[in-house]
């Protein structure tokens, strides 16, 4: 523990088999959460965008690969990307292809499945301005292609939008939607519900202001566009605005919680998660953190900046916002992923939206108002003290809020956060939710930042160190109704990689270290791993091939916030590097190297 460090804590810290064992009977007392049937169709055998589905599940109904049969998992087959930076995506698979994405300079690969290990059968390269990676805030990532519509859907880092046949690899069309010179650049993996392709811009740390817009899936002109700060005409505010909560009722909020004029480089961008609820017709995201990072230049809550939005996906008219970090203190973004699901609540059927925060706590979020039925923390804390569910205000520690050219020591969790973008899984099978995040803290000086546009916006010195325990990451069991932990495997470093459930009982996650690991789900014991050739951040995926056989891909390539050391060859004696980061991870460089390789494993 760092200098004495007193926290908050969970309600249960470590593996504990006994209680696993426990679940069944659990599961007979209430029914178990599933997700919206319209949101999460039956499998196919297909994975065909990067949360599976948009419950944002990312759960594989395919089970030939189980608890009884993986550990005799192999490699089928494998690909180079070519470029060695933080592999983020999800390799996706579309009836005998399978479309990988790189990071810059974001070419997309289709691979042939129907034949011996997988040949090239094309590549697209958008060939985005150079410049971008000057602006890119953390690394040169993105989050992964879509596909819908017979098209290929994805983001370049210099801001356009791309659609590309999917069959032959010729671009549709290609649409320019933000400018490098003002800081903004693209990450996120869009989604398309019905015609139109959502996507967000990024560069919160730019002094960028955020939006997120609808494209015309076919010809790429824009719909509609959002913004997350300014009057409500610019933020799709109307009549049919209804938050739960008093504090994000009233005209022009975007406005009047900021100091004059500092709304217009306030942030809020969207780097994140989308899900989407066909029976309500609601899209759910988060917004990021407001600009600058040091709060005491913006005094006010920030409206709409961390928090969560409900839209109309045809019109893009807000329905409520939930904000999980007014006048957010510490870079605590909102855009990590809505979990879609039904649940019986407290003696009643609830639609909720389930989503493992920035701030440390799991919120269960009623979806159809935004009202907060809970917020436990998963994550040890000392820089907040709760969520007051009458108000729906997180409550921070006074002790811990930034002062102008002090270090403000031993603030838990982190500017990334209890957990970072990398998406948690559920199985409605188990019924349990699968948390892969980080334990850290850090100390933090604020210092007085000017608008330079194009130019780093942030105003904070920050370094960061492990948690209690002394490790960076863990993979944690989340039992959604009862707000605990069921389970965790704690790991070295921070978990950076996305996770993925199968029907097999399987659970899969990677580590920055470079294993790719399968766990029993309902009981966390490691049944596989395997050491790839660099680190892993990515999203698996698992698909049922042309030849009937079930395969688990990921992509391993370190990088990212996290990796950054390794991916832009940081010194590791500047712990002020990557904002913080490289304080905690100067091993990272001992253990793992730059890479950019596709895993395919299958039973032999």
């Amino acid at each position: 523990m760092h200098r004495g460090l007193a926290v908050l804590r969970r309600g249960a810290v470590q593996a504990l088999f006994s209680l696993a064992l426990c679940l069944p009977a659990l599961a007979q007392q209430q029914p178990v959460p599933t997700p919206p049937p319209a949101a999460a169709p039956k499998d196919d055998g297909q994975w065909t965008m990067p949360a599976k589905n948009y419950a944002s599940t990312r759960y594989s109904e395919l089970d030939q690969v189980n608890t009884d049969n993986v550990k005799n998992l192999k490699v089928a087959f494998t690909f180079s990307t070519g470029v060695n930076k933080g592999q983020e995506s999800s390799p996706l698979v579309v009836g005998s292809t399978m479309y990988v994405l790189t990071p810059y300079p974001n070419i997309l690969y289709a691979l042939d499945l129907s034949q011996p290990g997988a040949p090239l059968k094309w590549q697209y390269n958008p060939k985005p301005d150079s410049a971008a990676q000057g602006v890119a805030c953390c690394d040169v990532v993105n989050r992964g292609p879509t596909f819908a519509n017979g098209k290929i859907y994805f983001t370049t880092l210099d801001a356009h939008a791309v659609a590309v046949n999917a069959d032959t690899g010729e671009e549709v069309w290609k649409t320019k939607l933000g400018d490098i010179n003002m800081g903004e650049t693209m990450t996120m993996a869009p989604l398309v519900v019905k015609d139109k392709v959502i996507v967000g811009i990024s560069g919160g740390e730019f002094g960028v202001r955020g939006w997120i817009q609808a494209l015309d899936a076919n010809s790429g002109q824009s719909v509609w566009k959002a913004y997350h700060t300014g009057p409500d005409q610019d933020v799709k505010i109307g009549p049919g605005f209804k938050p739960f909560y008093d504090t994000d009722k009233g005209k022009d909020l975007g406005v009047s919680t900021w100091p004059p004029e500092a709304w217009q480089q306030g942030g809020g961008t969207v780097w994140g998660w989308i899900s989407y609820d066909p029976d309500l017709n609601l899209i759910f995201y988060g917004t990021g953190n407001p600009g600058p990072w040091n709060p005491n230049q913006r005094p006010g809550d920030n409206k709409w900046t961390a928090g969560i939005f409900a839209r109309d996906p045809d019109t893009g008219e807000a329905r409520w916002f939930y904000q999980t970090a007014p006048h957010d203190l510490h870079d605590w973004d909102n855009i990590n992923e809505m979990i879609l699901l039904d649940i019986e609540w407290e003696g009643q059927p609830r639609k909720v939206l389930v989503h493992p925060g920035r701030t440390g706590f799991v919120y269960v979020i009623d979806r159809t108002t935004g009202e907060v039925l809970s917020a436990k923390p998963f994550h040890a804390l000392t820089a907040v003290t709760g969520v007051d569910l009458k108000t729906g205000r997180i409550q921070y520690n006074s002790d811990k809020e930034p002062i102008n050219n002090r270090v403000v020591r031993d603030i838990c969790p982190t500017a990334p956060g209890s957990k970072d973008w990398n998406p948690s899984a559920f199985s409605h099978k188990t019924g349990i939710l699968y948390i892969p995040h980080m334990n850290m803290c850090m100390d933090w000086e604020s210092v007085e930042p000017n608008y330079i546009a194009g130019t780093p916006y942030v105003g904070a010195e920050v370094r960061m160190f492990p948690g209690p325990g002394g490790h960076m990451g863990e993979f944690s069991a989340w039992d959604i109704r009862e707000g605990k932990e069921l389970w965790t495997i704690n790991e070295r470093f921070p978990l950076w990689s996305g996770a993925m459930a199968t029907a097999g009982d399987l659970v899969f996650y990677g580590t920055m270290d470079g294993w790719f690991k399968a766990v029993h789900a309902r009981t966390g014991e490691v049944l596989w791993q395997f050491k790839t050739g660099s680190g892993i951040i990515g999203q698996p995926t698992t698909y049922r091939g042309p030849d009937g056989k079930q395969y688990v891909a990921i992509l391993s390539g370190v990088g990212g916030w996290a990796g950054a050391i390794v991916s832009n060859d940081l010194d590791p004696r500047d712990g002020t590097a990557a904002k913080g980061f490289v304080n905690a991870m100067r091993d990272l460089k001992d253990v793992t190297t730059k890479g950019g390789t596709l895993y395919v494993f299958a039973l032999p």
